[in-house]
Formats: C-alpha cells, structure tokens, sequence
C-alpha cells in the first residue's frame, strides 16, 4: 500500500479511502490511486485484514441435495449475494443429513474462522442437531419455517401450493391429487399442507396423495398410480422434476394434458416452458432468497438481531398444462 502511495503521490489514509470506496476522495485522485493499483498489480493481504478487523469475509453454507434444481439455485443466490456483499462462500455438501455430519460441518466452519453460517437444509433433524451445537457466530437457516429460534429466510411454500390448486380450483376441477416430496423435507410438508388448505377453503377433500423423492423416475410411478384414480382430474405436483415423470405417465397411458388430466408443477425451472406441452408450474425467485439470507447475516454481524423469518412470495406461471375439466376422461388402456 506504500508502494501504491508513492506512487500516487497521496498518503497511505487515501490509499486506504479508496479501497474502501470512501466519498471524500476527489474522482481525479481516486483514477490515480487506481492506476497505481493497476501498475503495481497490487492486492490486499486478505489474512492481514483479517487479523485487524477480526473478520475472514467468508460465510459457511452448509447445504444437501445440491443435485435437485431448487437447492442448486439457491445456493448460487447465496452465492450471488455473498460476492456482492464482498464476502466469499465456504460449502459443505452433506451426503446425509444426520448429527454427527452436520456437527462435523459445524466444526469444519469453526476452523475456517467463517463470520456466518447459512444452513440450506430445510429438514427437522438439522435444525434439531443446531439447537445442541454452540456457534459464536450468526447463523441463518432457509426454510426453518415460523416458530424456529434461528433467523429465517424462506420462500412461501405454503402460499405456492394454495396459488397452484386454487387456480384448478378456478377452472373447475373439484378432485384433485397431490404428489408431495419426501415426509421428512420442510417444503414438502408445507405444500402439502397449502394444497390441504386450498382445498379446505373451496369445500373440497384431499381424496389422494402421493408421495415422491424429488425425482423424475418417482413422479413417473407416482403418475402411473395417479390415472388409476378415475375421479382425479388434476393433480399438484411439488416439483417440476417429478411433475415431467408424471407427464410422461399420463402419455404412455393413452391420456392427454390438460384434456383428460391437468397438472401443475414447482420451482419453474428453465425447462420447464419446454416441456410437451409446457408446464404451468409455480415460480421461486432464488436469487431474492440469496440475497434475504445474506441480508439476515449481515444484520447479526453488525449487531442487528434483524427481523425474524423473512418471507419471499412465490408466483404462478401459467402456461399448457392446465385447462378445464373434460366432461369425459378417456378410458384407461387394460392393457
């Protein structure tokens, strides 16, 4: 920094104003400062910094099933996020969600001396493992739900399974199944719980559910099971990955969508306006989810408790999937 001073012809201070974006420079000495910088190929001593300011600008994301588009999304919102913020982003992957593996990726944040941690697990044994763990440093988990002690970011998943049946509610189908994700994930038990309340306000029953695991090849036996159902005219399914097995389901079966069957995914991921025909399927903005996580962080680290759970509203797309119910439902091929 020294270095870039003399150079500059300013002070070490000024040096330093700049590198931190300070106002009070004049736009002629920062340029100066700044082609200095870019001469001398100068970069700050990141552990130098962090010995001064006691801060490593690094943020611990533990996460699971980084496979599945959902959380692969949101973990580059908190990615996104984080550079944004100036920080950069440490992830552990867990392969299971059990105590000891999430102890273990506790104690490996511990020793990378991260500032914060943001848990992208929305699973009940997680949460539960945290309340026996003690960090010294802010933690926010996504999708804990209301109630939870730790601060929150989620995506309304309870509101998005109520917009998806209340729109076939709206076209006219009265018997309508859901196909959930699996029991032990938070976001599955809260669509479930939307599509049970969506249903509840219009005076409808929750005849059928189905239970998958996130994947197509289990929306698709979930489907074969579905077209049995001879009253079912619609169906929620909890992600667009299983909602294109089911699609292929209802095909083979000698089935249209949306004439004989109607079908509403989740997530809205970039595929999905492809798939045959186009689904209607509810959208997340993972980016926001990032960035309301970060926020959360960023908060507790400046000594603001913050607000609580923060809520991101999803949003239906509708597009070729839905319509409404036929008078006459196809026959079902006995063969």
């Amino acid at each position: 920094m020294g270095d870039v001073a003399k150079m500059a012809g300013v002070s070490h201070q000024t040096v330093s104003r700049v590198l931190n974006n300070h106002p009070n420079v004049s736009g002629k000495t920062k340029e100066r400062v700044e082609s200095a910088i870019a001469s001398l190929g100068y970069r700050r001593n990141t552990a130098a910094r962090s010995l001064v300011t006691r801060r490593s600008r690094t943020i611990g994301v533990l996460a699971c099933e980084t496979g599945q588009f959902g959380p692969a999304n949101t973990l580059l919102g908190v990615e996104q996020a984080g550079r944004e913020a100036g920080y950069f982003v440490s992830i552990a992957n867990l392969r299971e969600v059990t105590s000891d593996s999430v102890n273990d990726a506790i104690a490996h944040f511990r020793n990378q001396s991260v500032d914060g941690i943001v848990i992208l697990v929305p699973h009940p044994d997680v949460l539960a493992a945290l309340r026996d763990v003690e960090v010294p440093v802010p933690i926010v988990a996504v999708g804990a739900g209301a109630g939870n002690q730790l601060t929150g970011a989620s995506l309304d998943q309870r509101l998005g399974a109520r917009r998806a049946v209340e729109h076939l509610i709206g076209l006219g189908h009265r018997s309508i199944a859901h196909i959930s994700g699996p029991p032990h994930w938070i976001d599955a038990a809260e669509r479930i719980n939307g599509w049970q309340e969506a249903l509840g306000g219009a005076g409808l029953e929750p005849e059928v559910l189905l239970q998958g695991t996130w994947d197509a090849a289990s929306g698709y036996r979930a489907g074969l099971e579905l077209i049995r159902h001879r009253s079912i005219t619609a169906v929620f399914v909890a992600n667009d990955q299983m909602a294109v097995g089911v699609l292929r389901a209802v095909q083979e079966a000698g089935l249209q969508v949306p004439g004989d069957i109607s079908v509403v995914g989740y997530d809205d991921q970039p595929e999905a306006e492809f798939f045959m025909p186009p689904l209607t399927t509810i959208k997340q903005d993972f980016e926001e989810l990032g960035r309301r996580c970060m926020e959360a962080v960023l908060q507790q680290l400046e000594g603001d408790g913050g607000s609580g759970e923060q809520m991101v509203n999803p949003r239906l797309v509708i597009r070729s999937t839905t319509a409404a119910p036929a008078l006459h439902r196809a026959p079902f091929p006995l063969n």
